[in-house]
């Protein structure tokens, strides 16, 4: 069975979705995945197994109709018996509809865009299915005829990356060439991705200066320019360490699994250091830890439970719940790693 996975974006979404990939490279019938992403999040997939097969797709830029017309060419070549939407929003279920093969997508009450629905054959999630690893496992699941009945709901499964099995070669010098020692830092991700996610920088300060003695180097790190200079000056104001430079998947696997403990709000790069086996702590408003925080004995969230929350907007009129996130509550946490 030839199975393909749609899944475009974003960065924490692909990292819920290993999982899933799991589950169908585990399946006995299962011969060959293959793998659609949008070409801005393509990066990613450096941490799949090297037996995925990639596409990428370009939906942004100057000619987006004609990359997905010579994407859906390529892979309506491969027949594909099984195509699974994990995007659920109406340019995946296009992009999946037109392989010429079935395609199982979301059930249609997760889903924005509830037109998306109409192609493809939703799967209904069970009550306790609320963490959204759990309902890409069940998609992925019942696409393969290997489902839980109606009344079982799917286990959640934590992500894991095993770099050895992947493309993807942690590069060893990394620390050494920016002057880190190993388990001697924590890495601050004060990027947020949404407005909504971003802590007062007199909180991301506090933390900063009250690390704990056997990490006692705070690093910045960050994704783009604004995120860049946000995170140099964070570094001035309190003598710690940004990041010079975009770091590719080979060097950020090699930094992440490197520090003593990542701290931010519910981004990519959390998701993918809590894969990776470093612990985490997040911190929760705008969106829920219920459905798709890091779970084990690693990983600690530290909610700010508003009381117009979790609305999953990424911009507020009131941007009040980050600033119930207490550093105290934080540095806590780092003392007792």
């Amino acid at each position: 069975m030839k199975v393909l996975v749609v899944k475009l974006s974003a960065f924490g979404d692909i990292i819920h979705s290993l999982p899933a990939l799991d589950d169908l490279l585990s399946h006995p019938d299962v011969s060959e995945v293959h793998w659609l992403v949008d070409e801005r999040y393509a990066f990613v997939s450096g941490i799949f197994p090297a037996s995925v097969h990639v596409h990428r797709v370009a939906l942004k830029g100057d000619t987006p109709l004609r990359s997905a017309w010579q994407t859906i060419v390529k892979l309506r070549a491969i027949k594909f018996d099984t195509v699974i939407d994990l995007q659920g929003l109406i340019k995946s279920a296009v992009l999946a509809r037109a392989c010429g093969s079935p395609v199982y997508g979301l059930d249609k009450r997760q889903l924005r865009e509830k037109v998306s629905a109409w192609l493809t054959r939703p799967v209904s999630f069970h009550p306790d299915e609320r963490h959204v690893v759990q309902q890409y496992r069940r998609v992925a699941l019942t696409a393969c005829n290997k489902g839980y009945t109606r009344d079982q709901a799917v286990p959640y499964q934590a992500p894991h990356i095993e770099l050895e099995r992947t493309n993807c070669h942690p590069d060893a010098n990394l620390l050494a060439r920016l002057g880190l020692r190993k388990k001697g830092f924590v890495i601050l991700h004060a990027a947020g991705g949404w407005e909504t996610k971003q802590l007062p920088e007199s909180t991301w300060l506090s933390i900063a200066h009250n690390l704990p003695e056997h990490s006692p180097q705070a690093v910045f790190s960050w994704g783009n320019e604004q995120e860049k200079q946000q995170a140099e000056a964070l570094a001035r104001a309190c003598h710690g360490f940004a990041l010079p430079e975009r770091l590719n998947m080979s060097a950020l696997c090699a930094l992440l699994t490197g520090a003593s403990a990542v701290v931010g709000a519910d981004t990519g790069l959390l998701h993918l250091a809590a894969a990776l086996d470093t612990p985490t702590i997040t911190f929760w408003g705008p969106s829920a830890s219920w459905r798709s925080a890091p779970t084990g004995e690693r990983h600690w969230h530290i909610e700010s439970n508003p009381e117009c929350g979790p609305c999953f907007q990424r911009k507020c009129a009131h941007f009040n719940c980050m600033d119930r996130i207490e550093a105290g509550s934080i540095i806590k946490v780092l003392h007792e790693l």
